[in-house]
């Protein structure tokens, strides 16, 4: 089920040109209303195309002010419950609320790097993209050799 904000809790964070919503979101879907002109509340972020969330819980996950909340499916939390995450800088705690008000909490440790300390690499040399055509180009390492179709079991 798609995310929504609650306006009441978003503050659009702080005035920034970018929300933490709109930084991390992989399919670019959330944005802020700067003027209110689209939502009719002034810097408030929004899921500009709720249908095509794909529920990562990346914006509900990052979002400072806890105002982004996903609708569960009624399988994982039924109707009455409720899922929040709050992220601290090295654990994320997930809260459950059962809709009959028992409450649990849930706390694990997460890994974070630097922005841009990944070596996408690992140490090994980049594709040689003209070679990507090439018989076995992705089976060459490793031990790894390129299919031979005599040695499939025909039915």
């Amino acid at each position: 089920m798609p995310t929504f904000v609650r306006t009441e809790k978003c503050d659009g964070c702080k005035g920034q040109d970018k929300t933490a919503c709109m930084y991390i979101c992989p399919h670019d879907l959330m944005k802020l209303d700067k003027d209110g002109s689209e939502t009719g509340h002034a810097m408030k972020a929004f899921n500009q195309e709720p249908e095509q969330c794909w529920e990562c819980y990346s914006c509900v996950k990052i979002c400072p002010q806890q105002a982004i909340e996903a609708r569960h499916y009624a399988d994982i939390v039924p109707l009455g419950g409720s899922v929040q995450p709050l992220r601290g800088s090295d654990t994320i705690m997930w809260t459950i609320k059962f809709r009959n008000g028992n409450i649990k909490r849930f706390k694990f440790p997460i890994r974070t790097t630097p922005e841009g300390s990944i070596d996408p690499y690992a140490g090994k040399p980049e594709a040689d993209l003209s070679k990507i055509e090439d018989t076995g180009f992705f089976v060459q390492c490793n031990g790894y050799r390129a299919g031979d179709p005599s040695e499939l079991i025909a039915r």
